[in-house]
């Protein structure tokens, strides 16, 4: 893209009043950005509102360094080799055409990473959202269901947030072949920057191998109002939504909410009814989410060509080695007290008629090991089957 027009595209962007919706008005009307200031006021009438026309008539005053900063994001070398940058526009060979059925596709994209993973197929993409705090549980299956599907021929679309995005970028990652692209982030930031300041590490892994995407300019803090909207591409750029763990009040649900409105497949686990981070998808289920359990679950509702059908088992094969290991060595009989939901020491002390000392003793052992979590409010979980 030349400076003029990266200059006429910030511009259109910049201008207040003009939101996506009437700026693709204006592109129908009258062709390219530079186009459309070259023309009357009379003729931009046709579209646009007399306050509208005005803000087109002057150039915004923060466009000269807006201007400067993208061009130099854009063509600055940096040590080490950096991951390819790129801006694609509406028009462009290389705009996702899932977008552009939303009723405000964005005008621009800030690309960092390997821009091919944008031109696959809607088909080979698997949006997976969830709780910023999830329970550890929640984290691992995030985690492992990333890391299958994407061995199964997908690319994990997530929004590069604390909790399940991490941890299904993460799981993306871990199961890819070094020419796959395995994960795209979404973020609501411009992509001169990382948040969470946690995931600069990840951000730096997913540009290396995968694709990050920002509609933001360069220098867009992390507003609260740009994440519900950045959903839209997550869910826009998928064939289905898939929400490990979420409360009632998750914005994973509003993923899940475009997903549908979209025609899109969403999908949900199931969790303990005591805890407040399944709440969120037992919701979705009770309205049609389809319940999940293992990958395959998924994999037959997208009926894609690229998927490799196979059982899935969630608890990966050095971990059930580790398992079987330490239990054999190991009264099991703590474990199944334990159950499958969160439990308080009171309630276990009931179901085994241990004493104090002696439970707190075997649940360390066991934390040690990783067969057990401990959680907020005293209450452990088992993590692995007996």
């Amino acid at each position: 893209m030349e400076r003029e027009e990266l200059s006429a595209w910030l511009r259109l962007v910049l201008t207040p009043g003009i939101g996506n919706d009437t700026a693709r008005q204006l592109l129908s009307a009258f062709g390219l950005p530079q186009t459309v200031f070259e023309q009357s006021s009379t003729a931009l009438s046709q579209v646009a509102t007399p306050a509208q026309i005005s803000s087109l008539m002057s150039e915004p005053a923060e466009l000269a360094q807006q201007l400067e900063t993208t061009w130099r994001w854009l063509h600055d070398a940096v040590p080490g080799g950096a991951p390819r940058r790129r801006i694609v526009v509406l028009g462009d060979p290389l705009y996702p055409e899932s977008l552009l059925t939303l009723d405000d596709p964005p005008l621009m994209l800030y690309l960092l990473g390997r821009d091919q993973a944008l031109a696959n197929h809607l088909s080979q993409n698997i949006a997976i959202v969830g709780s910023r705090n999830p329970t550890p549980q929640g984290a691992t299956n995030a985690r492992h269901f990333a890391k299958a599907l994407q061995q199964a021929g997908l690319t994990v679309v997530s929004g590069l947030a604390l909790g399940i995005d991490g941890a299904a970028h993460e799981g993306a990652l871990d199961g890819a072949a070094s020419d796959e692209w395995p994960t795209i982030a979404v973020v609501g930031t411009g992509l001169d920057r990382v948040y969470p300041k946690d995931h600069k590490v990840l951000a730096h892994r997913i540009a290396q191998s995968g694709l990050i995407i920002s509609e933001y300019l360069l220098g867009t803090p992390p507003l609260a109002a740009n994440f519900p909207r950045r959903n839209r591409l997550i869910a826009g750029l998928s064939c289905g939504t898939l929400v490990v763990e979420a409360a009632l009040n998750s914005g994973s649900l509003i993923t899940a909410r475009l997903a549908a409105e979209q025609g899109k497949e969403v999908f949900a686990i199931p969790g303990s009814i005591h805890s407040t981070q399944s709440h969120g998808c037992h919701a979705l289920i009770k309205q049609g989410a389809k319940l999940v359990e293992v990958v395959q679950d998924i994999l037959e509702e997208i009926n894609t060509t690229v998927a490799r059908q196979y059982p899935f088992d969630p608890q990966p094969i050095a971990e059930r080695s580790a398992a079987s290991s330490t239990l054999a060595s190991m009264d099991k009989s703590l474990l199944k007290a334990l159950g499958f939901d969160p439990v308080g020491l009171d309630a276990l002390m009931s179901r085994t008629g241990l004493d104090p000392a002696s439970l707190q003793a075997q649940l360390m052992a066991l934390e040690l090991q990783g067969q057990v979590a401990r959680l907020p409010g005293a209450l452990f979980q088992r993590q692995t089957r007996i």
